[in-house]
């Protein structure tokens, strides 16, 4: 090389630097002639180095000369590397197999408890019910007083309920949403509520301590039992399928009079009694009930002028009756086996 204030020799060092790349083959030799021009013990980091030796009022503009040649040189260096690459020279330090197919990334789908609450909020959608919701954190007397629940009911004891403090706790029920939608709207009304709910439960395959629920409430002048019969029926016909039949036994809850518990025809056995159903022939769906009078006077509303029913549906149940699923556990883990069953279709599109 010439002397560090050589041009003529720093231009040298750029026409080799052009010849070498031009010269490499494949990426590896060209990393090797990369590393002999810039790298750390490289032909610019000695030019650099040399710039000490000049006279002082010579160093500026050797040492611009040599910035100069170093992004020339790098530029040379992108454009081989691009050539290159285009030639596809990079495939000679390919290991694998060309021939094997590639991987498919495992796509993702809709979560079946979401599935099942959009083609329930189609279905009732469809029978002119809107939409409602709350808070899932709520005020003991949404949750209890206002639903007519006595002060000594179970259900308000500390091993049933989650509480917050004395008068906040985790909602229960979407039942609360009732009160709180009647007292902010004159009737008629007709809403369901789809939500999330928390019991003090010791999970099992039919019990969580978190689960959903979609409450149903239909208030205006002469609502009847029959006519809380119809709406059932006609959801359960809509969601399990034409040949669904639905049942009513008398039952207690504190908030509806007269209440009951819903049946349906077993999907298994077709009703004629298998493991499933317990040999009845019948599976619980649903509570359900004529509004009491008491949660209208809490709302506002005269009970003598007004009349409405209510039920309220365990979303996880409905899924495992219609899937077929046989623990609620399931249902809230990752296992992509499981979940990856439901996703062949897309959930029905419910804007509201």
């Amino acid at each position: 090389m010439s002397g560090p204030a050589d041009r003529d020799g720093v231009r040298e060092v750029a026409r080799s630097a052009a010849r070498a790349f031009a010269e490499a083959g494949d990426l590896a030799a060209l990393e090797e002639a990369r590393v002999r021009f810039l790298g750390r013990k490289g032909e610019i980091t000695a030019l650099l180095r040399s710039i000490g030796e000049l006279p002082l009022e010579e160093r500026p503009a050797f040492g611009e000369t040599i910035n100069d040649l170093k992004s020339e040189i790098e530029g040379l260096f992108e454009s081989r590397r691009s050539a290159l690459g285009a030639n596809g020279a990079e495939e000679d330090h390919f290991s694998g197999d060309a021939t094997l197919p590639g991987r498919r990334a495992t796509a993702g789908g809709t979560h079946v408890l979401r599935r099942v609450v959009s083609e329930m909020k189609a279905i009732f959608f469809g029978m002119g019910y809107s939409l409602a919701e709350g808070p899932d954190v709520e005020l003991d007397y949404y949750n209890f007083e206002a639903l007519n629940f006595p002060v000594d009911h179970p259900s308000r004891d500390l091993q049933d309920t989650f509480y917050v403090n004395r008068d906040i706790l985790l909602r229960t029920q979407t039942s609360p949403v009732q009160v709180r939608y009647m007292e902010r709207h004159r009737p008629p009304i007709r809403i369901i509520v789809p939500g999330r709910v928390y019991r003090n439960e010791t999970p099992d395959p039919s019990h969580a301590a978190e689960f959903l629920q979609m409450e149903g409430l239909y208030v205006d002048r002469n609502v009847s039992l029959a006519d809380l019969r119809n709406d059932i029926a006609f959801f359960a016909r809509s969601f399990f399928g034409a040949d669904a039949k639905v049942r009513f036994r008398p039952h207690f809850f504190p908030f509806t009079e007269p209440s009951a518990e819903v049946d349906m025809s077993c999907f298994s056995c077709g009703g004629s009694g298998c493991a499933i159903c317990g040999r009845t022939g019948w599976i619980e769906i649903m509570g359900a009930g004529m509004v009491h009078p008491h949660v209208f006077r809490y709302a506002g509303y005269d009970p003598d002028a007004y009349t409405g029913f209510a039920f309220g549906i365990g979303i996880e149940r409905t899924a495992m009756l219609k899937y077929g699923i046989d623990d609620i556990r399931r249902l809230l883990g990752n296992d992509l086996r499981f979940l990856g069953q439901f996703w062949s279709e897309a959930a029905p599109e419910v804007a509201r």
